[in-house]
């Protein structure tokens, strides 16, 4: 990695063994933020060992240092947040904040854990050192996924819709709507790697899978609305690496990142030994499964040659008849991490809310100017273009780009006229980095 290095073995190990639980009230606050910072870090580092292709440091930190557990959690937290107290927020009368980037933190957050989650959960050990939470996991996974599938009948362009609102407060809520399906996107992928456990998993855990949230059928209804996927203009787009890109003619046959992990998530819970002594095929799953003969083309099956096997079971499913519902008494293990967060927190939505808007989210110009210097500290941007997969995008048009805002560094555009229609959306995020760098 040489120059590209963002964190040395022992500064990984230190910030890996000091990741901690907080609580929703705590969210946002001092500590909290010096967590999420570390997380940036560890997610940077993670992405560029995987890039690098020179071990994994810090999935094995991880998994030494037992903190999968801890990270599911926060997850898991923030996702609560996000659903409980973020809306109690935006609707307090007295909170009208002139910045709101200490709330964008927590409201990223979900997206840098899962991300994180993500470039380690490729490793089966990842998955076994999740020990009980891979339960809450799923079900994470399982609700994200059933929002891809809502969205599927969504055909605007939410990314290039301009954010010219009333307030902060409603701008923010519309950038958290559109992070929520990246951050689906992200759970797919981890609901993939738990899958190619599938033969180590738990009773349990298979039970949730198979029977609780029928995996197997809501893969089928991904697979056939392919919400990465769209039309516009008469031009196929797929979304990929953040954003929306335009597939040439000579690509479009070539199977998607996001199709192939769906095909794989189903070739192992539909092929698995273990899974499938345990899968019940009632009328309704065979029929659902029965759709996926059609996508399984030529072409398909010369990028994805395993499928064969898939398409031979869809051929004996075919000719058998379905099984009635099984009623065995089954004693297992059910998630807990969101029902006890629920449980503690029942009724006090709006007290955690008005604390927060005293102590956390209102914070003085110099509290301000101090955080912006931390984060442009945190995100160093030899480190992120090095990370980044291609050439950097505008951020108004998504085209390539090769000028960056001189003054805060952060934004791309591919011309002057891109640079002062973002103004707008930008205007407020620049001056605060600006700031938080001429503070150093």
């Amino acid at each position: 990695m040489g120059d590209l290095e963002l964190l040395l073995p022992g500064e990984a190990e230190v910030l890996v063994r000091e990741l901690c639980s907080f609580s929703l009230r705590e969210m946002g606050s001092g500590r909290w933020n010096q967590q999420h910072e570390n997380l940036e870090k560890l997610n940077m580092q993670a992405i560029l060992d995987a890039t690098a292709s020179q071990g994994e440091p810090i999935q094995e930190l991880l998994v030494t240092h037992r903190k999968i557990p801890t990270l599911v959690e926060e997850l898991i937290a923030v996702e609560m947040w996000k659903q409980k107290v973020f809306p109690v927020l935006c609707r307090l009368e007295d909170f009208k904040p002139q910045n709101t980037f200490p709330i964008y933190m927590v409201v990223h957050h979900e997206a840098s854990i899962i991300n994180l989650l993500e470039t380690v959960f490729f490793h089966k050990e990842v998955c076994e050192s999740a020990e009980d939470t891979v339960l809450d996991l799923v079900d994470y996974c399982h609700r994200k996924l059933t929002i891809l599938v809502a969205r599927s009948g969504h055909s605007g362009s939410p990314e290039e819709e301009e954010l010219q609102y009333s307030t902060p407060m409603k701008e923010l809520q519309k950038q958290a709507e559109l992070m929520e399906f990246e951050i689906a996107l992200k759970a797919l992928s981890v609901l993939r790697y738990i899958t190619d456990c599938v033969d180590s998993l738990s009773l349990s855990t298979l039970s949730r899978m198979l029977s609780t949230h029928n995996l197997p059928c809501l893969l089928v209804e991904l697979l056939e609305h392919s919400p990465w996927s769209r039309r516009e203009g008469g031009k196929l787009q797929q979304f990929e690496g953040g954003r929306w890109q335009t597939v040439a003619p000579s690509e479009q046959q070539k199977l998607s990142k996001l199709d192939g992990q769906v095909w794989i998530a189903l070739y192992n819970l539909l092929l698995s030994p273990e899974a499938r002594a345990r899968y019940c095929l009632t009328s309704f799953a065979k029929g659902q499964l029965l759709k996926l003969r059609a996508f399984l083309t030529d072409t398909l099956l010369d990028q994805l040659p395993n499928l064969a096997d898939l398409q031979g079971f869809l051929a004996r499913l075919a000719l058998t008849e379905p099984h009635p519902p099984k009623k065995d008494l089954v004693l297992e293990q059910i998630p807990e991490i969101w029902e006890r967060l629920e449980r503690e927190n029942r009724g006090k939505w709006q007290a955690i809310a008005k604390h927060q808007l005293q102590h956390v989210f209102s914070p003085s110009e110099q509290d301000l100017r101090l955080q912006a210097r931390r984060w442009a500290e945190t995100y160093k941007l030899d480190v992120l273009e090095a990370v980044a997969p291609e050439r950097p995008r505008c951020a108004h048009c998504s085209a390539e780009a090769s000028k960056r805002c001189s003054r805060c560094q952060n934004e791309w555009y591919c011309c002057r006229e891109c640079q002062v229609k973002h103004w707008v959306k930008h205007g407020k995020t620049c001056v605060l980095a600006a700031q938080g760098d001429r503070a150093k």
